[in-house]
């Protein structure tokens, strides 16, 4: 009932999500001697003080920034590494810059955010209810108060960020922010001092070598052949360590790269650009090469061709997506299904339990031959706050516990080398009218339907452009809708389908003469058992 006292929010269209620009693949390096660790050792620990360096120089350039700057960092480097060391490591100097440049401004709209929710919450009286979706007053006058200190601190602390921005400061770790803050607690990481100071330095090292096409096997500094034999240039001040020619250093170790090893294969025998990172997991003593490179040879793919199959509608939660099937009408096909994850735990337990789920989601969608998975484009990022939920710490837990983020990248990229598209569509109220129009029908006495199934189906509707709310007159008692609410679909093209009947002209029943106005919504003078007796009588005295 409220959608009727109130316009609804604008609702975007679905859009085919981009695919992944990029392929990073990995493989352990295996058989390496004393030697090879050596000097892999000394590279990483030369090349990451020249980052250190090299980032900080470009801290103190701030917006003062510009291609001359960024020549004259890279000719200072050259003299104690090589052009193409030094070009990978300002390289990556700038995107670190770039991506602390646009957390701060993240962080600038969420104190935004919180402020101007305090601000309103403080103007109501205490104890007022919210309503329309905005947060009422506070609920005593000791939390009215401790809110005021809080706006105060949040408007220093956005005043502080905002002073940084406009003149280029950023706050940046080489390394990990994580490791800085586990320095201060390693009882609570489970950490001693001498495991954390070996994984706080090899996470500083730098042995990072960026592509470059038309060069032999698409890389000079860390080159990779097809048989994988690898071979380093190193830096000036170690050439003494080669054991090849014209600088290099040969390792003993082989990569093979099991996993998309022959497109990675035809990439370097054709002299295309691939980017190699050589990196020591400090926990398990183990050596990995990560090789990665640009796509951009992705088929693009019509909405209207993804839609043609049918859809999957996928349901996001904190544990579980919630599936269904649904033909190109809109129809649910078969029974839903559940695919559960448990986010508890490590990061790499995470990203497992993530991509074991998404993979069960492929397979069933191969398997029934659609095309596309519809899901939707949630962002968090304006709800996380406890500003905006007040006491509401399981909610603020729950939308924080939900993976959109890495969700969607895992599904982007997992859905590209399936072949399966996937249309992204707007997320109002698609669980709201989902419990209200599908979940009552879609239940049968043995298999209750879920009220996240019931968002599934609404997700997969919108993505196919068919409406989710239906509105049809059932087959009635009597003239009014004894019925119950109105349940069979409403035709796309139906103009204000979703509204109350209009009133249609002419002698219907014996209160003919009535002005019940453009719809048919006040039945009172209608001569039916149930109307209020003043209306009764009113139509008698007529």
């Amino acid at each position: 009932m409220a959608d009727q006292h109130r316009p609804l929010r604008q609702i975007a269209r679905p859009f085919v999500a981009d695919g992944p620009t990029g392929v990073s693949i990995r493989d352990r390096l295996k058989g390496l001697t004393g030697e090879d660790e050596k000097v892999l050792r000394l590279v990483g620990e030369h090349m990451g003080c020249l980052a250190s360096r090299d980032l900080s120089r470009r801290c103190r350039d701030g917006l003062e920034h510009s291609t001359d700057t960024w020549a004259a960092r890279k000719r200072d480097m050259t003299a104690e590494s090589s052009s193409r060391w030094a070009g990978s490591v300002t390289s990556n100097t700038h995107d670190q810059w770039g991506l602390s440049r646009r957390a701060q401004h993240q962080h600038l709209v969420s104190l935004d955010a919180g402020i101007r929710t305090i601000r309103h919450r403080l103007s109501l009286p205490v104890g007022e209810k919210g309503s329309r979706g905005k947060p009422g007053g506070y609920r005593s006058k000791h939390e009215w108060f401790q809110k005021t200190r809080r706006l105060a601190i949040l408007e220093g602390r956005y005043e502080q960020v905002r002073a940084e921005r406009e003149v280029g400061k950023v706050s940046v770790v080489r390394g990990s922010r994580r490791l800085v803050k586990q320095r201060h607690n390693l009882a609570a990481a489970g950490k001693t001092p001498q495991r954390w100071r070996a994984e706080w330095e090899t996470s500083r090292w730098f042995l990072t070598a960026d592509g470059e096409s038309g060069k032999r096997f698409g890389n000079e500094t860390i080159r990779v052949t097809p048989e994988g034999e690898i071979s380093i240039k190193l830096p000036a001040p170690l050439a003494g360590l080669a054991n090849s020619k014209h600088g290099r250093y040969v390792l003993t170790a082989k990569v093979t790269f099991p996993h998309r090893g022959e497109e990675w294969r035809d990439r370097i025998e054709t002299n295309r650009a691939v980017a190699y990172r050589i990196h020591l997991n400090a926990s398990s003593g183990r050596w990995y090469l990560d090789a990665s490179w640009t796509r951009r040879d992705l088929p693009i793919v019509p909405l209207s061709t993804l839609r043609a199959g049918g859809v999957i509608g996928v349901d996001t939660n904190a544990d579980h997506l919630a599936a269904w099937l649904l033909d190109k009408y809109g129809n649910p096909v078969g029974a839903p299904r559940r695919f559960g994850y448990d986010l508890s735990g490590t990061a790499s337990h995470r990203d497992a339990q993530l991509r074991h789920a998404l993979t069960r989601l492929l397979h069933w969608a191969r398997n029934v031959g659609v095309k596309a998975i519809a899901i939707e484009d949630l962002d968090f990022t304006d709800s996380k706050t406890r500003e905006k939920h007040g006491r509401k710490k399981k909610f603020r837990q729950l939308i924080s516990g939900i993976p959109t983020g890495k969700l969607r990248a895992r599904l982007l990229s997992m859905c590209a080398e399936a072949g399966i598209g996937v249309i992204a569509v707007d997320p109002a109220y698609t669980s709201k009218w989902g419990a209200e129009h599908w979940q009552k029908p879609l239940s049968t006495p043995r298999r209750p339907a879920a009220r996240h199934y019931a968002a599934a189906v609404a997700i997969g509707r919108r993505s196919l452009g068919h409406r989710i709310r239906r509105r049809t007159a059932p087959p009635p008692h009597h003239q009014s809708d004894g019925a119950g609410h109105r349940t069979v679909q409403a035709r796309p093209s139906g103009r204000r389908s979703e509204e109350h009947r209009p009133h249609l002209p002419g002698p219907r029943t014996r209160s003919d003469g009535t002005e019940c106005g453009a719809n048919a919504v006040d039945q009172n003078p209608q001569d039916r058992s149930g109307r209020s007796a003043e209306h009764v009588q009113l139509m008698l005295s007529l």
